[in-house]
């Protein structure tokens, strides 16, 4: 895995969610902005997929198990696009609030993708 797509995808996903947060804190439904930013972090986290796909077809293996690491990995792909369906049907401060949700939720998931590779 590469470390410094793992850092800039979870640093990207915590930049969106303070932006979606300020949102909410101004009392704003996300916004077109918004959705490019979350298409942004989800074509991060797409090619995340594909590198870690790579690397285990290259005959890798993640210190925690490949199984859970695919797990997380598809996991990190769709949280981002759910939220953003979800703030899509709620158009007032909560669906803001949703979105950010989402970027936090993905940084998380990629702390814990760096922890189960391991080195």
């Amino acid at each position: 895995m590469l470390d410094a797509l793992t850092l800039v995808t979870g640093v990207a996903a915590l930049l969106l969610a303070a932006w979606c947060g300020w949102a909410a804190y101004r009392d704003q439904p996300t916004k077109d902005w918004h959705f490019i930013g979350m298409a942004l972090v989800s074509l991060l986290a797409l090619v995340q997929l594909v590198v870690g796909v790579v690397a285990l077809a290259r005959g890798e293996k993640p210190a925690q198990g490949t199984t859970i690491f695919v797990a997380y990995l598809l996991g990190a792909v769709a949280c981002v696009p759910a939220a953003g369906l979800m703030s899509l049907t709620e158009r007032t401060r909560w669906g803001s609030v949703t979105a950010a949700a989402g970027g936090v939720v993905l940084a998380v998931l990629e702390v814990r993708l760096y922890d189960i590779w391991g080195r």
